[in-house]
């Protein structure tokens, strides 16, 4: 069970308990939950340390975290080595103050400090919303310095290199839990709610969007093959209900 966390696991930037208890009814039942998020190295060492998960992939593919709790060991797996990640973040950081320049009410996203390989814009988390205009503007100076750009429901998120949560994830599958998803993704069910998780939606036939990811089906060339009656953790909670049943 693959799933977003911002306005899919949460609603309003909040985890509920609804929400969470879900999670905890997944895991219980023997389903391998795994969190596939733009969110930060920093949060995501919490996540995969407190929750009830097996594993988490953040900043969009950057990484995986994984958390033996007997024998009280984190794994983590990078995309790009230390050195790779230090020359990206020189460029990253030239990239920021262009776009800050050249679009007014965007701001460095608040987590910005927990991130290893990528760059959050803030466009409605704690800014905004800034409308549309300004989105593709954002994405499009991200791909013009080069870099990859996702849009999530609350931030614009760039980095250089060729990852993205799918990439991630498959190697997460493969070096985790010896399994090829090309082969086996019929295994998997995926929720998510915004334009990053197209990739995810594009490979696994069982690809669920909660209710909210209407609005952003005009630009999805993949969109999800099934969507929740409810909206962000409402939505998660619904499908996770159909799951257990």
């Amino acid at each position: 069970m693959l799933l977003d966390i911002d306005d899919t696991l949460t609603t309003g930037g909040r985890l509920t308990a609804a929400a969470y208890g879900a999670l905890e009814d997944l895991s219980r039942r023997g389903l391998r939950v795994i969190p596939v998020t733009g969110r930060p190295a920093g949060w995501c060492d919490l996540i995969a340390r407190f929750w009830p998960i097996d594993a988490v992939v953040g900043e969009n593919g950057a990484f995986y975290f994984r958390y033996d709790r007997q024998a009280r060991v984190i794994t983590r797996q990078f995309w790009l080595s230390v050195e790779e990640r230090e020359k990206a973040r020189r460029r990253l950081d030239r990239l920021a103050a262009e776009i800050l320049d050249a679009v007014p009410g965007a701001r460095i996203a608040a987590d910005q400090p927990y991130r290893v390989a990528d760059l959050a814009i803030d466009y409605a988390e704690d800014t905004g919303p800034l409308p549309s205009a300004d989105v593709d503007r954002i994405v499009a100076l991200m791909h013009a310095a080069g870099a990859s750009a996702k849009i999530s429901s609350i931030h614009v998120n760039g980095w250089f290199g060729d990852w993205d949560k799918l990439a991630m994830t498959r190697r997460l599958f493969r070096e985790a839990y010896g399994v090829d998803l090309d082969h086996q993704r019929e295994m998997v069910a995926f929720i998510g709610d915004s334009p990053n998780d197209e990739p995810m939606f594009a490979y696994f036939p069982l690809s669920v969007g909660v209710a909210n990811i209407r609005r952003y089906l005009p630009r999805l060339n993949s969109p999800p093959a099934y969507v929740t009656e409810g909206a962000a953790g409402g939505g998660f909670v619904e499908f996770a209900e159909v799951l257990l049943s």
